[in-house]
């Protein structure tokens, strides 16, 4: 049977900054909430700045979010295929810790 989704991914979870007015220390600062430049695709976000990363597969289910689940290296996953967006993430059984984001890269069929 051939899915219309992709079969694997590498989920990065990395450090999310921001460029909004959030209180801060210092002259001009910036705070620290979740959403933000990183957020937002800027240039800020460094793939290599990933503090965990999983690869996961296609459990053939759908989460409860309505998109594909997926699961591996303790993640399990609901990524909308279409625009790569995590929409659900369990890391070790627990939620996305406050100031961290999910990133997703497709895997090719080898691994």
């Amino acid at each position: 049977m051939t899915m219309s989704h992709p079969q694997s991914y590498e989920i990065l979870i990395v450090p999310e900054f921001t460029d909004d007015k959030a209180p801060g220390t210092g002259n001009d600062a910036t705070g620290a909430s979740i959403r933000g430049a990183a957020a937002k695709g800027s240039k800020g976000w460094n793939p290599g700045a990933a503090v965990r990363s999983a690869v996961v597969t296609a459990t053939g289910e759908t989460g409860e979010t309505g998109y594909p689940r997926y699961a591996g290296d303790g993640m399990v996953a609901d990524i909308d295929p279409r625009t790569r967006a995590v929409e659900g993430l369990l890391v070790d059984g627990s939620e996305l810790a406050y100031g961290l984001a999910a990133r997703v890269t497709e895997r090719d069929a080898n691994g």
